[in-house]
């Protein structure tokens, strides 16, 4: 008898572009998040941060698509579909109304905001934060009702999403604060007082995402055949570079570190390091998510 040998190479469904789309709408919540603590909280120290925020989400907002657009050919004849048939079980009809009603929500927030019109600025915040949460929160969501990919199908998916969002989106902030000060002010003298307190909340929302890895991993580890396999895949295997390293030592424990060292957090040079570092680390997470969750192929 004759042996027949297929060459047929798996392939991945999702692609790089759909970790951009991912990781933008990730910033574009975090920064939001940032310039709502001062109009929607009270908290007067956050205010310098507030309109560059709104801005760097809208903007940001502008960009996520175009890569969700491309990595699904443009079809935009049968992007009305989604508005006219709402599926109440699917999450990409919610997120397509998200989509619009986040971008229009932080536009009218950011023109009241630059208008001084604390009343309804504070309004707008008030509505976009659950737009913002919701907005990332549905991405996560998107993947963790991939119920064949155990490294999806986990509750914790639209968490993580949204803590990576945040961390993502103040290392962002203080990058942006800095250059500002820096360079597009008259007293070329950066707001120590805001950074420091950027970089502290950076510190404890990393342990938080941190310790969300660990819930998930060490479940994965300890749960059926298929779970062990990709978490072994992750840890040890093809992908343990990207999501060992880059993602948590480079993208997030060093950056704790560096944030949580008085010495280290005083010094600016220090501070870029860790925000370079950790939105480099968030990029990997969302490539190792979407990638590592369905390199393997199912059983």
């Amino acid at each position: 008898m004759g042996k027949v040998v297929f060459d047929v190479h798996y392939q991945t469904t999702l692609a790089f572009l759909i970790s951009y789309y991912f990781y933008f709408t990730g910033l574009s919540a975090g920064s939001f998040m940032i310039s709502t603590l001062s109009y929607g909280f009270g908290l007067e120290k956050f205010k310098p941060a507030s309109k560059m925020g709104v801005v760097a989400a809208v903007l940001l907002l502008l960009i996520a698509p175009q890569c969700l657009l491309m990595q699904v050919a443009w079809p935009v004849k049968s992007l009305w579909h989604n508005f006219l048939f709402l599926n109440p079980i699917s999450a990409i009809s919610y997120g397509s109304f998200l989509l619009i009603l986040y971008p229009l929500n932080s536009i009218i927030y950011g023109v009241f905001m630059f208008k001084e019109n604390k009343k309804w600025t504070k309004l707008f915040g008030l509505i976009g934060i659950p737009l913002a949460l919701a907005v990332h929160g549905y991405t996560g969501w998107i993947l963790a009702l991939g119920v064949a990919r155990d490294y999806w199908n986990t509750g914790l998916m639209p968490i993580v999403f949204l803590f990576s969002a945040m961390v993502s989106g103040i290392s962002m902030m203080i990058l942006f604060i800095m250059i500002r000060d820096r360079f597009f002010t008259k007293e070329k003298v950066i707001n120590d007082d805001l950074i420091r307190s950027l970089a502290k909340i950076l510190g404890w929302l990393l342990v938080v995402d941190l310790f969300l890895v660990f819930c998930d991993y060490s479940i994965l580890l300890y749960s059926k055949l298929e779970g062990q396999e990709v978490a072994h895949f992750m840890l040890f295997g093809k992908m343990s570079f990207w999501f060992v390293i880059v993602e948590n030592l480079v993208g997030k424990v060093i950056p704790m570190i560096i944030v949580f060292i008085p010495g280290l957090r005083r010094s600016y040079f220090w501070l870029i390091v860790a925000s370079l570092m950790n939105m480099v680390g968030i990029l990997a997470m969302r490539i190792v998510t979407v990638y590592g969750g369905q390199a393997l192929p199912l059983m």
